[in-house]
């Protein structure tokens, strides 16, 4: 089972440059396996053309590496923070793909203006507040964690429904039910966050999107009564 969720890790993120998500060595994917509350993750600075199924860390919920011979993610407390305040996710992806991240370094969230949008977020893709010089001091990444916790705690967000975050002067954090929904997430955000900057340059003042247009198209694909796909699609 353990060797199915490296095998996991290791395809969603390669998958990540493969679709112009990654620069470099930026960004990391991982998997979890719930019943066993370990989860597998990218090891820091490898170079995406070398990564092996092999190479994925192995990583506890207590932040223990039980197995593999390379440092895990620098990246691995936010993961971890994740999963833990996330119980329904299966996996995590980090990127700085360029659109998204512009919206990140601006803090700001990116407005939903077109069903494209509405396929995937129930409103505005949020962005957290900007992190203190103490909880960047300290434990930086943990604190990264904490402060997109913080943001889906006081909106009262269901990640469910809000899939991914911005981390103010950072970059987009996405996950979803497997690390391959979330890799899906993390393309359609950075297809979504070009599209708003577009959007915003022909038409400054835009408003966003009408909540009828937005309710037909979130709930046709998500929720009891969706019904976009063939029976039994995720």
């Amino acid at each position: 089972m353990l060797e199915e969720l490296k095998r996991e890790a290791y395809e969603a993120n390669i998958a990540l440059p493969k679709h112009g998500l990654i620069n470099l060595t930026f960004g990391n994917a991982s998997a979890i396996d719930r019943s066993k509350g370990i989860f597998a993750i990218k090891p820091s600075g490898v170079d995406y053309v070398f990564l092996k199924p092999d190479d994925m860390v192995l990583v506890d919920l207590d932040g223990k590496q039980v197995e593999g011979k390379l440092r895990p993610s620098s990246d691995t407390p936010t993961h971890r923070r994740l999963f833990l305040a996330f119980e329904s996710i299966g996996g995590v992806v980090h990127t700085h793909s360029s659109h998204a991240t512009a919206f990140a370094q601006a803090g700001r969230s990116i407005p939903i203006f077109g069903t494209t949008h509405a396929d995937y977020f129930f409103g505005d893709i949020p962005v957290t507040r900007k992190m203190t010089p103490q909880e960047i001091a300290t434990a930086y990444e943990w604190e990264t964690g904490n402060v997109i916790v913080e943001r889906f705690t006081s909106a009262k967000f269901d990640p469910a429904d809000f899939p991914a975050v911005l981390v103010n002067r950072h970059a987009p954090f996405t996950w979803g039910h497997n690390v391959a929904k979330a890799v899906e997430v993390s393309i359609a955000v950075e297809c979504i966050a070009h599209m708003a900057l577009m959007s915003l340059q022909l038409e400054p003042k835009l408003p966003t999107i009408e909540a009828e247009l937005l309710n037909k198209h979130f709930k046709r694909k998500h929720g009891p009564g969706a019904y976009y796909g063939q029976t039994g699609n995720c």
